[in-house]
């Protein structure tokens, strides 16, 4: 079955966009670790309270995700 040219077009743009995401997001992940990295070298943080938050958060967040997919009732 043939894609008809509109439908190829509108494939081309969701690919433009989610290279356009990708990256967006390399540039936030960037930013974030210099920022980071600036953080930790000036001693506002230590890297051990950063990958201690880090694991608190993921764990918060792996709590609430359970929670939601768990029924109700």
């Amino acid at each position: 079955m043939k894609t008809k040219p509109s439908q190829a077009w509108e494939h081309v743009q969701l690919a433009a966009k989610l290279a356009d995401l990708k990256e967006e997001h390399y540039r936030t992940v960037l930013t974030l670790s210099a920022m980071l990295e600036l953080f930790i070298e000036k001693g506002i943080l230590s890297r051990e309270e950063l990958e201690s938050k880090a694991e608190a958060l993921d764990a918060q967040l792996e709590s609430l995700i359970s929670a939601s997919l768990r029924p109700m009732g």
